[in-house]
């Protein structure tokens, strides 16, 4: 599984999990290169508070496009050490 945004592979694994129609990679599968901070979080009634990235690739900005749950509750044990994207990032 490959997750791309503007023409560039930011993610890439053979493990991912499928929630809720996302698909979860490995946190240590994204690129850092492309990651910029973002203080925007939101929260799920059963995964808990998410925390989000912006990615910045040759110049664009897709603020708020990767998400993660860095202490999720424990019937999402499933995502932790994980990140999701946006649909504005093809994965496939």
């Amino acid at each position: 599984m490959q997750a791309i945004w503007n023409n560039t592979v930011i993610a890439e694994s053979d493990d991912t999990v499928l929630v809720e129609g996302n698909y979860y990679f490995p946190e240590g599968t994204l690129k850092r290169e492309f990651i910029t901070f973002s203080n925007h979080k939101t929260s799920c009634a059963w995964k808990g508070q998410a925390s989000y990235y912006s990615l910045l690739v040759n110049g664009e900005l897709n603020t708020d496009a990767v998400w993660y749950y860095s202490d999720p509750k424990p019937e999402a044990k499933m995502v932790r050490d994980r990140v999701a994207f946006a649909s504005s990032v093809k994965v496939g």
